[in-house]
């Protein structure tokens, strides 16, 4: 590691090559902690980054790359004197070493507390604002690295949030988003992880409202549905769930906001998606049900919207997928029951019953009180219903849960509902 580091000090012609040399053994952890505890290391790496030739500049810059992606904060902390010149350089003229400059930057915010408490006086939210105006693919990715990281900090709430807000990063942020992904799908997906974890920081709904953000990424999510049916781009689920998050948690936080987004095509879009995606990225499920959850939570239009497009049978063949799914597609149907009598005979008259009895034998506690709370609202609203619950032998499943703390009394309820009392043989 001496040897490397004199190499690349000696100042002659091959000195592109030591430092060639040194960015492959800098891959090395423990080399990278001996180069960093070497007298005027990284004075020496920083006198070339800062280098008026070009190819020794962009070498020394894979060095510190290199050295960036260390998870010891001993080595992040080394790297603490490079902040200032890699932000001064992001406005340099070379694609390749502005796209360095900003992954090097992203790993180091990742590692250390201290680089961004440094980064954030010496002006980083400004320059990012400055950078993203890039009509270059790979630096608009590049920077939506950088911000995503920043946006995850813990401190990121109080110190790093505000500034962003305060700043035109989430306009062109959102525009560069709902471009139809001019931008790439890389940067696109970036960006919108960034709004997502600006959306989860609670300080910033309404500058996102302010900025039409529902209706923007409304119409962002009917795009890439309407792209599915065709060849869809390769990691398009990469970006439908940050969009679907950001979606569902806006209408969790401004539940009256609804009313922005009123659209049937918008469920026709999430079907859509639960379709394509099913098979290959089931994770996609509780994405696109959280966001269904939210906009039938207060909103009798997409309850509406739910029936009259006849999407329940496709969200009640969702019920098996998985515990998590089961709960949030009960929860739907719970939202849609609420709405009255009207809601309840369109349930009973699909086939729900007979796909409620399983959930009732489920091992999760909390499927089980979700879907006895959805049989209440059925039966309060639609007596047919208790009925034919009975006839189908559902009370034989609600006395399996006359010995559980947590779902004896709802079950208990609902047996005197359909008129049959607790522990009731089958034919009483």
């Amino acid at each position: 590691v001496l040897e490397l580091l004199r190499g690349v000090q000696r100042g002659s012609e091959d000195r592109r090559r030591w430092l060639s040399r040194l960015r492959l053994a800098l891959q090395n952890k423990e080399t990278q902690q001996k180069f960093v505890r070497l007298d005027g290391s990284i004075r020496t790496l920083i006198g070339l980054f800062t280098s008026s030739l070009a190819d020794v500049q962009m070498e020394a810059a894979r060095c510190l790359h290199e050295l960036s992606h260390s998870s010891d904060p001993a080595v992040a902390e080394a790297c603490l004197p490079v902040t200032s010149y890699l932000l001064t350089y992001l406005s340099g003229h070379s694609v390749e070493f502005t796209e360095l400059c900003l992954y090097t930057l992203g790993n180091l915010v990742v590692e250390s507390q201290a680089a961004r408490k440094q980064l954030l006086p010496q002006g980083i939210i400004p320059v990012l604002a400055s950078c993203i105006q890039s009509p270059h693919e790979a630096v608009l990715e590049g920077l939506g690295y950088v911000l995503s990281q920043l946006l995850q900090a813990k401190e990121a709430p109080t110190e790093i949030i505000p500034l962003v807000l305060d700043s035109v990063l989430p306009q062109h942020m959102l525009r560069l988003l709902c471009s139809g992904l001019k931008a790439g799908i890389g940067a696109a997906v970036e960006f919108a992880w960034c709004l997502h974890y600006i959306v989860c920081s609670h300080a910033a709904d309404g500058a996102l409202l302010s900025l039409r953000a529902l209706p923007a990424l409304t119409s962002l999510l009917l795009d890439l549905a309407s792209q599915i049916p065709q060849d869809a781009p390769e990691g398009l689920e990469l970006l439908v769930c940050p969009v679907l998050r950001c979606l569902g948690n806006l209408l969790a936080e401004e539940t009256a906001c609804a009313a922005q987004v009123q659209d049937e095509r918008l469920l026709l879009a999430l079907f859509l998606i639960l379709q394509r995606f099913l098979q290959q990225h089931p994770f996609l499920i509780q994405e696109c049900l959280w966001l269904l959850n939210n906009l039938t939570a207060d909103e009798p239009f997409f309850c509406s919207a739910l029936l009259s497009l006849d999407l329940l049978p496709a969200l009640l063949q969702l019920l098996p997928c998985s515990q998590t799914a089961a709960v949030l597609v009960l929860t739907v149907l719970c939202n849609v029951a609420e709405k009255g009598p009207a809601y309840c005979q369109q349930l009973h008259r699909q086939p729900a019953l007979p796909l409620l009895l399983p959930t009732l034998a489920l091992p999760d506690p909390e499927a089980v009180g979700q879907c006895l709370e959805l049989l209440h609202l059925l039966f309060l609203h639609c007596p047919e219903a208790a009925a034919d619950f009975v006839r189908q032998g559902g009370h034989r499943a609600l006395e399996q849960h006359q010995s559980s703390p947590q779902l004896q009394e709802r079950a208990r309820a609902l047996l005197d509902m359909v008129g049959q009392p607790l522990g009731a043989s089958a034919f009483a």
